[in-house]
């Protein structure tokens, strides 16, 4: 029985380790995500976005909400810098539900964009094909 608890927890303290430095990375593989955006490198951000789903089996919408650009969202910050190509590949890859769903500050990215005066950007216009 002795052995059976210490195994357990040796397991449970590995365990623990080992995620710590998983969360880490994640940081790290997604530290100038939104840089990539800003630039409006479509191949770099496809990139990323392959190898944070290769490595940590993570999709875009569940890391999407964890990143924040200067405050902003991946989409938004795509808008703002006329990223269109960037920002069209986000659209298309976030499903839809969660396209409109509210964001951190509690508009959805549709109500943000006629807040801001951007209907008439391209991502702006994808986004609204799509919902």
């Amino acid at each position: 029985m002795l052995k059976v608890v210490k195994t357990s927890i040796a397991i449970a303290a590995t365990t623990l380790l080992v995620n710590a430095p998983a969360q880490a990375s994640v940081n790290e593989a997604l530290q100038n995500i939104c840089t990539i955006v800003q630039a409006d490198d479509k191949g770099q951000l496809r990139k990323k976005m392959k190898k944070v789903q290769s490595d940590f089996n993570l999709r875009l919408q569940d890391y999407y909400d964890g990143v924040s650009c200067g405050g902003n969202s991946l989409i938004r910050t795509a808008m703002l810098n006329n990223a269109v190509e960037a920002g069209t590949l986000l659209v298309k890859k976030m499903p839809k539900k969660h396209l409109a769903a509210p964001e951190q500050d509690g508009k959805t990215l549709q109500a943000w964009v006629v807040e801001q005066g951007l209907a008439d950007n391209e991502v702006a216009q994808v986004l609204a094909e799509r919902i």
